[in-house]
């Protein structure tokens, strides 16, 4: 626990606070108070009505995400640090190319993210001696984008990512401290009247500004959900095999995007490998070539399941048929039925083509 020290100067603390973060790697840092205000009321709303769907830890925790003392006590600060991530421009638009998000095609932001914000508090206590704190990155119930917008880091776009004069292609992570550093000013929210996003999103999961409905989510329908994928969605999946970028591709804000950090290239050759060359990945080659990845944590059988999906929504082809046929054989229940509805799709193309 930091002992407030009425001679430490907390405003230039906060400012070599920041100098080390650029020196990181982190592309903005930003402090805030530990208190969620009012965006707590919006979670609650949006809980009650379902909108996370299977993602039962959302419920669980509410609290913990709207008291940050009670996940780390002696919280009154909350340091929010931004990383660029866009690892290239290239877009999977070939229907029997894979789409997968561009966050997880290189190495695991968790791990990232998190060792340089170990790396900011060892400098912090350099500076300031020991004190209280705990680092975050997607790893905890955190309103992270909440607090990235107190922080003056961007404002909540109407797709419900950050989103800044620099773009949404950015990694969000969080040091909870008891230091009682000055808090940063928010900026104003720079949406407009446009609704690009909303247009854009291929499920309409974006179902009102400011609000997604995860249940229609690609994302949430790729990773989050472990069973089946309802079948209404399947069509519109189109080739995403793993998340979905289609929200923050459209918007104009991301024209003056940068290209990220290196640690975020993509790894074999997850920006252009087919569904057929991923769809034949043994469970032993998923899980050592996707080591260090985010997308190893949904495991094979929600990656079988995705690209038979994507495959049943490519144009007919005796390969496609040919591979979905063989994997069947000794894939699991829920991945065959997901493998017959792809052949059923393939079958209805092949007619309509002839």
């Amino acid at each position: 626990m930091h002992d407030q020290d009425s001679t430490v100067d907390y405003a230039a603390l906060k400012e070599k606070i920041r100098e080390a973060g650029q020196q990181l790697g982190f592309a903005a840092i930003g402090v805030a108070r530990a208190e969620p205000g009012d965006a707590v009321a919006g979670l609650r709303a949006w809980l009650a009505e379902g909108c996370h769907g299977a993602m039962d830890y959302m419920a669980r925790h509410a609290e913990l995400r709207a008291r940050p003392d009670l996940l780390q006590p002696g919280t009154v600060t909350v340091i929010s640090a931004a990383v660029d991530y866009l690892p290239h421009d290239k877009i999977a638009d070939q229907p029997e190319q894979a789409a997968i998000s561009r966050y997880a095609q290189g190495r695991d932001y968790h791990k990232v993210v998190r060792s340089r914000l170990q790396k900011l508090a060892d400098t912090v206590a350099e500076v300031a001696g020991p004190f209280g704190y705990r680092a975050f990155s997607d790893s905890a119930p955190v309103m992270e984008v909440e607090f990235a917008r107190q922080a003056g880091l961007g404002w909540r776009g109407k797709h419900t990512l950050l989103l800044s004069r620099q773009g949404s292609w950015r990694f969000l992570g969080e040091i909870y401290t008891d230091l009682p550093l000055p808090p940063d000013a928010p900026i104003e929210d720079h949406c407009g009247s446009c609704t690009a996003c909303l247009q854009a999103c291929p499920t309409q999961a974006i179902v009102a500004p400011y609000k997604v409905d995860a249940r229609r989510c690609i994302s949430y329908l790729t990773i989050e959900l472990d069973g089946a994928i309802p079948e209404e969605f399947r069509p519109l999946i189109g080739n995403r095999i793993y998340g979905c970028d289609d929200c923050q591709l459209c918007c104009p804000w991301n024209r003056f995007a940068q290209l990220g950090d290196r640690e975020f290239a993509p790894r074999h050759r997850l920006d252009e490998a087919s569904l057929l060359e991923l769809f034949a990945w043994t469970e032993q080659q998923f899980n050592d070539r996707l080591a260090g990845n985010p997308i190893r944590r949904i495991g094979h059988e929600r990656w079988l399941r995705n690209i038979a999906v994507a495959l049943g929504n490519a144009p007919a082809s005796p390969e496609i048929r040919q591979a979905l046929q063989a994997r069947a054989a000794q894939a699991s229940e829920m991945v065959r039925e997901h493998i017959a509805w792809a052949l059923r799709r393939q079958d209805q193309e092949s007619v309509g083509a002839n």
